[in-house]
């Protein structure tokens, strides 16, 4: 449910030939030194035509009680949950219960410029309604139960970011007011909405509308990497809803999406809609460049949870990754995926990496600034772990390539410290950003 960052899938000189078989043996080896290298925990499945050719899963769903992940472990998958959302808003929309064109200010008066706001601002985030998962204090009230009124109340009171149709920026409570008006125009929950129209038709045994989660029911939790897995706070899927309130697991979002683009749950002018992309967004979806081939999908994150689920129509190719703890690019694992899916090469990354004591570190501590990025960086240390925290940012951890060079994995971020000088060099995608500390 996070703001999605846009996963680009690209590779050079791939063979474009079509592909039936993957090298399972190369993934596997893959995926056993990601869990290995305490790298990534999650699943993954990929599927041809509507057939399941790849399927693993590494690491645990509750680390603490010792439970390993297996192929049928479910994970909450954030924005994903807009898929559905909006292909059942576009069933509505067959069904004539709604209009694409239509204004919102007959289900939410209150909502600022509610009389000039569609139904399609809505669903590609093109309606400036400000985005509640930005607020100062989000992360007070989260994990804390929310009743609708309260979500409105809080989504009215947001400012008006733009003029609807002026631009697109990524909105949460588009998705959210989506999920009202579906409860209002059907009369019934959107868990049972979702039940009726999408999950039994479909019979997806692993997805449902989330609740608090039970590891007895083969849930996860989720976790973050500072030097060692520390589990997540969970949280309340009553904030989400259906912006980013769904369990699943990549076998079951598989189907789903090849199931949508075989025409089996919207028409095909509606899936048109949902494909159009405009200043970057669709209506619940997001278009994955790869060559000249083309995927569509969405990427999820809520809580410590990931997950990416895309699809390619020319070689009916369906490809879902669902974590629970990253510690590492997904989209790299992604690219391994589909270089071996398209007969390209890879390298299995080396993740060996000095040990550096507790004391070795203490020469990086300090708060650094910038003339030339308006942001502090915050270094500090858990136990043989470096630590890095930029201005208004979550804590991350480094890993050491070398005595004075950390990276980290998931965001391609690298620093290179001078100690005697006080300075610090960041480095990021092509830039170079020299820090001095205070």
């Amino acid at each position: 449910m996070k703001k999605t960052i846009h996963i680009v899938i690209f590779l050079l000189c791939t063979t474009l030939s079509f592909a039936q078989l993957i090298d399972t043996s190369k993934l596997d080896s893959l995926f056993s030194i990601l869990e290995k290298n305490d790298k990534f925990m999650g699943s993954i499945a990929v599927s041809q035509n509507q057939k399941t050719i790849y399927l693993n899963a590494i690491g645990y769903t509750d680390i603490e009680n010792g439970v390993k992940a297996n192929n049928t472990s479910k994970y909450r998958v954030g924005s994903i949950s807009k898929i559905f959302t909006a292909s059942l808003i576009f069933k509505a929309i067959e069904e004539r219960k709604l209009k694409l064109d239509q204004t919102i200010d007959k289900f939410f008066p209150n909502i600022k410029n509610a009389d000039i706001i569609t139904i399609e601002n809505l669903l590609n985030h093109s309606s400036g309604i400000h985005d509640f998962t930005r607020e100062a204090d989000y992360y007070n009230w989260n994990v804390i139960f929310q009743s609708k009124e309260r979500m409105l109340e809080r989504i009215s009171n947001g400012i008006s970011e733009f003029k609807p149709n002026e631009k697109s920026d990524y909105s949460n409570s588009n998705y959210v007011l989506l999920t009202f008006i579906l409860e209002q125009i059907y009369n019934q929950p959107f868990s049972k909405i979702l039940d009726k129209h999408i999950i039994k038709p479909l019979k997806l045994q692993n997805t449902y509308y989330g609740k608090k989660t039970e590891i007895s029911k083969n849930e996860s939790y989720s976790y973050k990497y500072v030097g060692k897995w520390i589990k997540e706070s969970e949280t309340d899927m009553s904030v989400p809803q259906g912006a980013g309130a769904l369990i699943s697991n990549p076998t079951d979002l598989n189907t789903f999406v090849e199931q949508l683009f075989l025409g089996n749950l919207v028409t095909e002018k509606s899936l048109e809609n949902m494909k159009t992309i405009k200043n970057g967004y669709g209506m619940g979806l997001f278009q994955f460049p790869y060559n000249d081939k083309e995927s569509f999908g969405h990427t999820g994150g809520i809580d410590g949870f990931e997950s990416v689920t895309s699809y390619f129509p020319q070689d009916k190719l369906a490809i879902t990754l669902t974590s629970n703890g990253v510690n590492y690019n997904k989209n790299t694992i992604l690219l391994a995926v589909l270089a071996l899916f398209y007969n390209d090469t890879f390298e299995l990354h080396n993740f060996e990496r000095p040990k550096l004591t507790s004391d070795d570190l203490d020469k990086f501590l300090g708060t650094y600034s910038s003339e030339q990025i308006p942001i502090n960086i915050v270094v500090t240390k858990e136990g043989n772990t470096l630590v890095a925290q930029a201005t208004g940012q979550v804590a991350f951890s480094l890993e050491s390539t070398s005595e004075n060079v950390f990276i980290y994995d998931r965001a391609g971020i690298k620093i290179e410290f001078m100690p005697s000088e006080k300075t610090m060099i960041l480095y990021q995608g092509g830039g170079e950003y020299k820090f001095t500390a205070e």
